[in-house]
């Protein structure tokens, strides 16, 4: 019944959007969103008749005083996610304009606690260490808070994204899926990167955790020698950085700009 009741009122929300991977964002902090209607969430991300995104995230209040606030990602299917970095950069920037925060946050995901810094529109956000890499001939595959494939193409402008990415995503990963990601190299340590997204189920303009296993693979394999790499996206540059060890990597830090679209009422 607090459901109907719910959905008869008006849902405040506010459109963030990282190098055009978009988002709808919700002050959930007193808990009166319907965290388990998935058919909520995927109409207001449905780019036809509702607001329009490639995900879904509340922001919620945490119970450590040592966090800022906690993050509650879902992607445009309706159904909760693993870790989207580009998200994570938003969510930074929402808080912000909330007063939550000024220039650094601490919040948890999905996939444990993140650290982030703000300078104007650019966000540096701090990503989970990498400690396991599975490199094949044909592709690499790690996991930077999501699954990732990394596949190197020729051409990757005329590139079928959305045609070889869900076969990859349904066809090598099963049910459970990974997102598909196709690297060409533009110059040194730059790449261009075009992203197949699970549960968006399509190419994204960007994705953050996709570009953090670009960068991650493309040093993994000697592709680059640089600990600091520009990936360019049909959305716009990101750059990642970070530290190899003898475990892997760390200090992954996943750098860009995130902006505010606009705000309105779902009624």
């Amino acid at each position: 019944m607090a459901f109907h009741t719910f959905a008869m009122m008006n849902i405040p929300f506010f459109k963030y959007q990282g190098t055009g991977n978009d988002f709808v964002m919700i002050d959930n902090r007193q808990l009166k969103f319907h965290k388990n209607d998935t058919e909520l969430v995927a109409k207001l991300c449905d780019r036809r008749f509702g607001i329009g995104a490639d995900g879904l995230i509340l922001l919620e209040e945490h119970g450590r005083s040592t966090v800022d606030f906690k993050m509650v990602y879902y992607n445009a299917d309706g159904n909760l996610s693993s870790m989207c970095g580009n998200g994570g950069r938003c969510i930074t920037q929402f808080a912000k304009q909330l007063g939550i925060i000024d220039t650094k946050a601490v919040f948890e995901a999905i996939d444990g606690i993140h650290e982030a810094n703000i300078d104007d529109t650019m966000i540096s956000l701090k990503m989970n260490d990498v400690t396991e890499i599975k490199v094949t001939d044909d592709y690499t595959f790690l996991d930077t808070g999501s699954p990732h494939h990394v596949e190197m193409v020729n051409n990757l402008q005329e590139f079928d994204v959305r045609i070889k990415g869900a076969y990859i995503r349904y066809n090598v990963y099963g049910k459970e899926g990974a997102n598909v990601n196709f690297v060409e190299e533009i110059e040194v340590n730059v790449f261009s990167v075009r992203t197949y997204e699970r549960g968006v189920e399509d190419e994204t303009l960007s994705c953050g955790t996709g570009v953090t296993a670009v960068a991650i693979a493309l040093f993994e394999t000697g592709k680059t020698k640089s600990n600091k790499v520009i990936l360019k996206t049909p959305g716009g540059q990101l750059t990642v950085r970070f530290i190899k060890t003898n475990t892997g990597y760390k200090e992954v830090f996943l750098e860009g700009s995130a902006t505010f679209v606009f705000k309105g009422d779902w009624k």
